[in-house]
């Protein structure tokens, strides 16, 4: 992992094409500004957690209601 220390208004480029400034800095909140090309993805990792964790959920859910389903047909 590279660290770096930047003040507001600086930047950092990443593989020529993707450029992050830093917008502002408040009450220890950093405001990113992320410049990248429209075929980049960019996602807050919180966000891909959750949607991972729904995904999961939903699968036990679905797993156990089909055996539910099983178990009752095998009872009759």
């Amino acid at each position: 992992m590279l660290i770096l220390s930047r003040k507001t208004d600086e930047s950092i480029v990443i593989a020529d094409t993707i450029v992050v400034k830093i917008i502002s800095i408040e009450k220890g909140v950093v405001k990113l500004g992320i410049d990248a090309p429209t075929n980049i993805r960019i996602l807050r990792s919180e966000l891909i957690r959750a949607v991972e964790d729904s995904n999961k959920e939903a699968s036990r859910s679905k797993d156990e209601s089909l055996l539910q389903q099983l178990v009752q047909k095998l009872r009759l």
